[in-house]
Formats: C-alpha cells, structure tokens, sequence
C-alpha cells in the first residue's frame, strides 16, 4: 500500500527493469536452445550439466581463439556472451532498484503520521476491499436480472391468443384420434 500510493513512479520503473530483464532472458534461451542441437553452433560450449554458461563460453573462446574455420561459431559465442552479459545487467539493475525502492518504503516508514496510517487502512485498503466487493455484487446482480428478463422473454415469446389457437388445434386432432381408437370425451 506504501509503494501505491507514494512510490508509484519507482514501481512503474521496477516493473520496467523486470519487463527487460525478461526480454534479455527469453532471448538468451531461444538464441542458446537454437545454437545447442547437435549441429548447434553452441554444441560444444556446454559444461558437465549440459547447460550453457558465461565460463563455459570463455572457455570455448579461447579453444578455438585461434582456429580461422571457426568464424562462424566465435560469432555465435561472442553473441551468446552478449546476451548473458545483457541478461547479468538486467538482473543487477532490478535488484539495485528493489533495494533502492524497499529502503525508501523502510525509510517512509518513519515519517508516517497518524493521519497518513489512518489514510493508508481506510482509504486503500478498506474502501478498495468495500469498492470491489460492491463490484462483485452488482455483476451477481446484473447476471441474474438478465437471467430472469432472459427467462420471461422465453417464457411469454408466444402471446396467449395464439396460445390458445394452437390448443384448440390439438384438442381437435386429440378427439379425432380419441374417435379412430373407439373413444369419446
């Protein structure tokens, strides 16, 4: 509640970072899921475990470092380095920035009034809890009205002079059938 209401613009900013962070991520394993097939570029860079790492890059660098058929692999290893150094980054600056913006919520803390707690309870969490709850109930209410108008619609779709045709209709075909059987009303 603090972070919503004073730190609004620090959290915009985190969630930022983390939009990037994810986006370095994501390209960092598509591009070594597509490299590490067994014609894959990265093929020979993965440690004991099987996975890609910045020391498992290096080390594959500086084996093939002077090898001149080897281009097109450094070019994939210098790439894949980039991205986990991009993806480093990412990371650091979220975590930077969550700690900056968690002391400056801990900091926050201590300058809070009476008034701004009381604020705090009831405004943002109360009136929102009242706010949503209120919400809910009016679309439970409006569903059912709708289910109920929905119903009557059905219900009175044909009007009762028609209604009342159609009964005669089938009370004449009914005796005439009576009549065929050797039956009378």
């Amino acid at each position: 509640m603090v972070v919503a209401r004073y730190f609004a613009a620090e959290q915009t900013a985190l969630e930022a970072l983390q939009a990037v962070q994810d986006s370095a991520t994501r390209a960092l394993g598509e591009f070594v899921e597509e490299q590490t097939g067994e014609d894959g570029l990265l093929a020979d860079a993965t440690n004991d475990k099987g996975t890609v790492t910045k020391a498992s890059v290096k080390d594959r660098l500086k084996t093939i470092q002077d090898e001149p058929e080897s281009d097109e692999e450094r070019e994939a290893l210098l790439r894949c380095l980039a991205l986990i150094e991009a993806e480093s980054n990412a990371g650091k600056a979220v975590k930077d920035a969550q700690a900056e913006l968690d002391q400056k919520v801990l900091d926050h803390y201590a300058v809070l009034t009476e008034a701004g707690i009381k604020t705090l309870v009831v405004e943002d969490k109360w009136f929102a809890s009242i706010r949503a709850a209120l919400d809910s109930e009016v679309q439970r209410l409006t569903q059912q009205l709708a289910g109920r108008v929905k119903e009557l619609e059905e219900r009175y779709a044909s009007p009762l002079p028609e209604l009342e045709r159609e009964v005669e209709e089938f009370s004449v075909k009914v005796e005439g059938h009576l009549k065929k059987m050797g039956l009378s009303l």
